[in-house]
């Protein structure tokens, strides 16, 4: 599985820590940037990036870093097929791969600190989908608009 990691400058260094991290993972992990901290630029160029990557390829993950999530979160869910989870906590990333088939991991850089993000990332990735047939219905309903990009 491939996980694409993208974030703005408020989230550059704590992407640098992730991608560390995850380097010696199983994972193919690919950087979509920012590539370079650039004070001030827009959140929605990764989440962009991350979004298209992740609904091009079927299984594979995302993860996006700005400085609240909001923003990252907000831009990554207006692509039909991505269900991107702003996660503070451990059980709060499990209930959103769980529950909602989460496929883009949303994180504040403001609130989290390195350790924490990794125990979060870890329960995102590890855990599965319950596939039932109400969970399945309420997904299948969130790309029920039109005028996805």
């Amino acid at each position: 599985m491939n996980i694409y990691i993208g974030s703005d400058y408020r989230g550059y260094e704590k992407k640098k820590v992730l991608l560390g991290y995850l380097s010696g993972s199983d994972f193919g992990v690919i950087d979509m940037g920012a590539y370079e901290y650039v004070e001030g630029d827009d959140f929605n160029d990764a989440a962009i990036a991350v979004s298209k990557a992740v609904r091009e390829e079927p299984g594979s993950r995302g993860i996006l870093i700005c400085d609240s999530a909001h923003g990252v979160t907000m831009q990554a869910n207006r692509f039909k097929g991505i269900r991107a989870a702003h996660c503070d906590s451990v059980e709060s990333a499990k209930l959103a791969r769980e529950h909602d088939d989460a496929n883009v991991l949303c994180l504040s850089a403001h609130f989290l600190d390195d350790k924490s993000m990794q125990r979060i990332v870890d329960s995102f990735l590890k855990t599965g989908f319950e596939n039932l047939e109400r969970r399945v219905r309420r997904i299948n309903r969130l790309d029920e608009r039109e005028d996805y990009a």
